[in-house]
């Protein structure tokens, strides 16, 4: 599939995804980019009733009255992804892996955050910077960031998830809404995570496949590690390999599910065999408080 033909079918699932939330959400439909605050306008002199909370000490000392600060609803949205491009993403059947699902969902939430009229930046990580789009608006910003993420190859093999968070974090100095999408096969990205999520609005969308869980009993057999570089010889039909394979899986992912929870912070978790506009129509629905 060329590039055209790739864009083509993204504007399609948002279309897609865009119909089914206006249909569903029965003309109640808010934008899951919609501004997420209130931001400082102007001040003017403090008047009775006024929350004493909102005086502007500073201004109010230089002895001309009493003045308080004024706020507007932020109307324009900063929509940053997070990208996972280590060597465990390549994950899955050809044209289906993990990765090759995540450059979609970014490419169509990206069609979708400019029509809402919200900037749009990205960032593809490994252990080190592989890509960055400073955030912009317009079709033409997201045609570019679907160019540059399907036209990508990553130099790093490795994992280094909290480093690309205070990256990411370095990067934004207003509040946005960040989007990461990874396996989340790494350690020591909590406390990074628990961050960003306090500064941002924060959605979390784990990818996964299901060999990862549920692994076949195939006897000895040589399995490469992509990020290291290295063979290993198992043996997959010991008495609890799969069972202990599918355990470790399943409580890599309750620990995700459970941190997000804690903060806040909607999480999704997609297989590399789902329908992931069905799943992005729910992750809408759940933000718009449906």
């Amino acid at each position: 599939m060329d590039l055209r033909e790739t864009i083509q079918k993204l504007r399609n699932y948002e279309i897609k995804i865009r119909k089914a939330l206006n249909s569903q959400m029965q003309g109640d439909y808010h934008s899951v980019f919609k501004g997420s605050g209130l931001e400082f306008n102007d001040v003017r002199e403090y008047q009775y009733g006024d929350d004493v909370r909102t005086i502007d000490w500073n201004v109010s000392a230089k002895g001309h009255g009493t003045f308080v600060k004024t706020f507007k609803e932020e109307k324009e949205q900063t929509v940053f992804f997070l990208l996972d491009v280590s060597s465990s993403q390549e994950v899955g059947k050809f044209g289906a892996k993990k990765l090759d699902m995540c450059k979609e969902i970014c490419g169509v939430l990206a069609l979708s955050a400019v029509k809402e009229g919200s900037q749009v930046g990205v960032i593809a990580y490994s252990n080190k910077r592989e890509s960055y789009i400073k955030p912009g608006k317009g079709m033409q910003q997201a045609y570019r960031i679907i160019a540059e993420l399907f036209g990508m190859k990553p130099q790093s093999a490795q994992t280094d998830l909290n480093a690309g968070i205070y990256f990411t974090m370095n990067m934004l100095k207003r509040k946005s809404i960040i989007i990461v999408l990874s396996d989340f096969i790494d350690n020591n990205y909590d406390q990074a995570l628990k961050t960003l999520s306090r500064k941002h609005d924060v959605v979390v969308i784990h990818l996964m496949d299901k060999r990862e869980r549920d692994f076949p009993s195939l006897g000895i057999m040589p399995l490469f590690d992509p990020e290291q570089k290295k063979t290993y010889w198992i043996n997959t039909s010991l008495p609890g390999f799969t069972k202990n394979v599918k355990q470790q899986f399943m409580q890599n992912q309750k620990h995700l599910e459970d941190l997000c929870k804690k903060q806040r912070t909607n999480y999704l978790a997609i297989t590399t065999t789902d329908d992931y506009v069905a799943a992005l129509i729910r992750l809408f629905k759940i933000r718009n408080g449906k």
